[in-house]
């Protein structure tokens, strides 16, 4: 298996940037589940902004995957990644936020809430890739 630590670092870099230049810009703390669920509500006064930001997460993925010579190979089908994406989303509202509102901006400030969440997360995901190769899934 070949890791690239460069992408993870730029990527990392990336991401940090952008939550910094959010919150100077806009006064906004960058998570992403927070943005999206605002963004499928009633358009409001930060309705272009939410949207700006949710094609540049997708455009962004896009253009680095047409450029890297990483393979992404997804062995799941499309009715398992939809169902997916919708638990992680009714999680992070149960949840009060993400790991990009709590692991990068929350734990920048500090806020305790966040750590603990962060911690969950860590371990729920260091756990469940534990039980996956237990199962030999």
């Amino acid at each position: 298996m070949n890791i690239s630590y460069v992408h993870g670092l730029i990527g990392g870099a990336l991401i940090g940037a952008a939550a910094v230049i959010l919150f100077w810009f806009n006064g906004r703390i960058m998570g992403v589940s927070g943005i999206t669920s605002r963004l499928l509500t009633k358009p409001n006064q930060d309705y272009w902004w939410r949207a700006a930001f949710i094609l540049g997460l997708v455009l962004g993925g896009f253009i680095y995957q047409m450029n890297s010579t990483v393979v992404v190979v997804i062995n799941a089908s499309g009715w398992v990644l939809i169902l997916a994406g919708l638990l992680v989303g009714f999680g992070t509202v149960m949840g009060n936020g993400c790991t990009s509102g709590h692991g990068i901006c929350g734990m920048a400030r500090l806020s305790k809430r966040s750590i603990v969440a962060t911690i969950v997360f860590m371990m729920v995901g260091i756990l469940t890739v534990l039980i996956k190769r237990m199962a030999g899934v």
